[in-house]
């Protein structure tokens, strides 16, 4: 049985989660449920208290007419909705990807010993310290293809012939959206590295160099698995966050089916078309993406977010 100590640090524990609890329930969990329940409804934004229930008709109707054709309509039968998931997803991978495979590279450089460590450990996080709308600003900029110093430097060098429109190119968008979005959280990924590669004990390296192996065969025998449960927890962080991006999209290529990710499209449906009850379903059906995806890369990669395994 536990002791009257452990009761009482556990009640204790309970009372100083409690304010925490109950901010996070009144900001994050009751708009959650308000948006479930308007994507069973028509809800539109000019009238949302008249909202009717209609069941699962924004997310799969079927009508059948009388010629016998059979009609489906909903968010399920939308192209554009199945476009937006397969940027998100297609985004998603690529960006994590070469992410974790940079921010470890940069995390392994600021875990040496050299001159001047600090003082590069603080520059590094200054992409990540940048709003992401002042950093999508400041690269649509910089890509524009009239103005913009990438095409200059690109034609100086003689890799293009003319001038690209990087960010309008539907051929060229998303290489400029995942360009961004890497030069800005690569940081964010080497600093969660970083912090594991803080926690492994420096003999096993001072053992590793006395036996003479080699260092890429001691970072995969030795640094990976044992900075493994931070690099999964950062991945998973990481994952969450490039699923529901909005705003570096929103800003750097607006209205470009090429980029459109769910985020975006949920807001085009709830604000800009009037179609609040059809928004909220994209919204939900987001919401479940990624607690499916949360789920299943905790149960099956055993992730132990105090730093075990």
């Amino acid at each position: 049985m536990r002791s009257d100590l452990m009761r009482q640090r556990i009640r204790s524990a309970w009372i100083f989660l409690a304010p925490m609890l109950a901010v996070l329930a009144l900001v994050a969990g009751w708009p959650l449920v308000r948006s479930i329940y308007f994507s069973f409804t028509d809800a539109s934004l000019s009238n949302i208290e008249a909202a009717q229930w209609i069941g699962f008709e924004n997310y799969l109707s079927v009508t059948t007419l009388k010629s016998g054709r059979v009609i489906y309509d909903g968010l399920l039968a939308d192209p554009i909705w199945w476009r937006a998931v397969w940027n998100t997803v297609r985004f998603t991978i690529i960006s994590v990807t070469l992410e974790t495979i940079f921010g470890t590279i940069v995390a392994l450089v600021l875990n040496a010993e050299f001159r001047g460590r600090g003082i590069v450990r603080a520059a590094i996080l200054i992409p990540w310290a940048i709003p992401t709308v002042v950093s999508a600003k400041m690269w649509s900029w910089m890509l524009n293809d009239q103005f913009g110093i990438i095409n200059d430097i690109l034609m100086n060098l003689g890799i293009i012939s003319s001038k690209i429109a990087w960010t309008a190119n539907p051929d060229t968008a998303m290489a400029a959206v995942l360009l961004v979005d890497v030069w800005k959280t690569t940081p964010f990924m080497a600093l969660l590295i970083l912090a594991g590669l803080q926690m492994v004990p420096g003999d096993i390296y001072e053992a590793a160099k006395i036996d003479g192996v080699h260092p890429v065969k001691v970072f995969f025998k030795v640094t990976l698995p044992l900075i493994k449960p931070a690099l999964m927890v950062a991945v998973i962080f990481r994952m969450l966050d490039a699923l529901r991006i909005f705003d570096l999209i929103y800003v750097l290529t607006p209205n470009n089916s090429q980029t459109k990710t769910m985020s975006v499209y949920a807001r085009e449906n709830l604000f800009d078309f009037d179609k609040f009850a059809y928004g909220s379903a994209a919204a939900t059906f987001l919401f479940l993406i990624l607690a499916v995806i949360t789920v299943v890369y905790i149960v099956v990669g055993r992730v132990n977010f105090d730093g075990g395994r």
